[in-house]
């Protein structure tokens, strides 16, 4: 008989697969909005409404850390986009210092769209 409560035996359950988001830090929506200002140049919608932001981490000295993703990987702009996104998140006021991380796993997909990024794409 297999002692099926024993973790080793393989991945914990219910681990996500995206680590979860400050969303209780005070700066975290003035982020999202940042986020929201960069675009992808050959999709008309937002990065963070087409899921790309997948995780926006900010410790207690405002250090924040983004895991984002593109929609490939041989996205034209891969080089330039981490970038986009920490010049628009820096300027927010009493942000200390920003990474942002490109990340392939899980990998992006349609279904991580917001409603009306899929929307304003003709997919609902």
């Amino acid at each position: 008989m297999t002692d099926m409560s024993n973790p080793s035996t393989g991945p914990i359950e219910g681990t996500p697969l995206i680590p979860p988001s400050s969303t209780e830090h005070p700066l975290y929506e003035q982020m999202v909005e940042a986020c929201r200002t960069v675009y992808d140049p050959e999709i008309p919608v937002n990065i963070y409404d087409l899921g790309l932001i997948y995780t926006i981490e900010i410790n207690d000295q405002n250090d924040v850390s983004v895991a984002m993703s593109l929609t490939a990987p041989g996205c034209p702009v891969a080089g330039e986009m981490p970038g986009w996104v920490a010049e628009a998140i820096e300027p927010i006021a009493g942000v200390k210092s920003v990474d942002v991380e490109l990340v392939w796993s899980p990998p992006w997909g349609m279904d991580m769209m917001s409603d009306e990024a899929r929307l304003e794409l003709g997919f609902m």
